[in-house]
C-alpha cells in the first residue's frame, strides 16, 4: 500500500464508521417501517428501535430515514455490500473496499482463499464463468484507466499553462474539464465492481467442487468441515511441506479400486 500508515489507518477507520452507519440506517428503516404498518415488534426489536432513534451517529438522518420505504433500505444495502464483511479487511478507499469485498468472499464463506488459489479456480470453472469474470474486470480497468489518463492530461495542461503564450484558455478549460470528469470515472469504476463481485462469487460457488476433485479431494458433508478443509488447502499452498501437511489426508479421495 502506497498510503502512509497513519493516514491509511485514519481513512480505514473512517470507512469502518461509515459502514456501521449504513447498517444502523438500514435497521432503522426496517424497524420503523414495521412499526408504521402496525406490525407488532418484539421487546428486543422495540429496544433496538429506541436505541437507533437516539444514536448520535444517525441523528441527522433519523427523521428522513424513518419516512423512507424499503426501496431506500435496499439502496443502502447496495452501498453496504461494497464493503468487506470483516472490518479488518476494510481499505482506505471506496474503490479498494469495493474490490476487497469479493476478494474475501471465498475465505469468509468457505475458508477458501480465492486469491491464493485463483489460477486453480479459473482452470476448473465453466468457460462462461471464466469469461464473465474477465469481462467484468475489464470494465473496472477501463474506468480506472480513464481516471488516471484524465488526471495525467489535466496535470500536463496545468503544468504548461504558464509556459504557453496564446493557448491559456484552451489549456485551462481542458485541465478543469478533465479534473471534473475524474470523480465521475471513479464512481463508475466503483459501480462496475458490482458485476465483478457477482462473477467472482459465481467463480467461488461453482468452482469449489471441481477444484476439490482436481486436487484429489472430496467435499465434506458439513459446511464447517469444508471450511476447515479449504483452510488447510490454502495453508498447504502457502507454507512449506511440514508436520501439519498431513491434515489433508482425511479429505483425500480414495484411489481407484480401493
Amino acid at each position: 500500500m502506497l498510503w502512509p500508515s497513519r493516514l491509511a489507518a485514519w481513512s480505514s477507520g473512517r470507512h469502518i464508521r461509515a459502514k456501521e452507519v449504513l447498517k444502523k440506517r438500514r435497521n432503522l428503516i426496517l424497524l420503523a417501517n414495521r412499526e408504521h404498518h402496525g406490525t407488532a415488534l418484539s421487546p428486543t426489536d422495540q429496544t433496538r428501535l429506541a436505541s437507533l432513534r437516539s444514536d448520535p451517529q444517525i441523528r441527522r438522518r433519523r427523521a428522513d430515514d424513518e419516512r423512507r420505504n424499503m426501496v431506500r433500505r435496499a439502496l443502502l444495502g447496495e452501498r453496504l455490500r461494497r464493503y468487506p464483511v470483516d472490518d479488518e479487511q476494510v481499505a482506505p478507499t471506496l474503490l479498494g473496499n469495493a474490490i476487497r469485498r469479493f476478494e474475501e468472499y471465498g475465505y469468509n464463506r468457505f475458508g477458501l482463499d480465492s486469491q491464493v488459489l485463483w489460477d486453480e479456480l479459473i482452470g476448473d470453472v465453466p468457460d462462461a464463468v471464466r469469461r464473465q469474470t474477465e469481462t467484468a474486470r475489464t470494465s473496472v480497468d477501463f474506468f480506472v484507466a480513464l481516471l488516471y489518463g484524465h488526471l495525467l492530461v489535466a496535470a500536463a495542461a496545468f503544468g504548461t499553462l504558464f509556459a504557453a503564450s496564446g493557448e491559456t484558455a484552451l489549456l485551462l478549460v481542458t485541465g478543469l474539464g478533465l479534473a471534473v470528469l475524474a470523480p465521475v470515472w471513479y464512481r463508475c469504476a466503483i459501480a462496475a465492481t458490482d458485476d465483478w463481485a457477482a462473477a467472482v462469487r459465481a467463480l467461488v460457488n461453482l468452482g469449489r467442487k471441481p477444484l476439490a476433485e482436481s486436487l484429489g479431494l472430496v467435499l465434506p458433508e458439513k459446511l464447517a468441515d469444508e471450511r476447515e478443509m479449504w483452510t488447510k488447502v490454502t495453508r498447504f499452498a502457502l507454507r512449506p511441506y511440514g508436520v501439519d501437511s498431513d491434515g489433508l489426508d482425511a479429505y483425500r479421495a480414495k484411489p481407484p479400486g480401493a
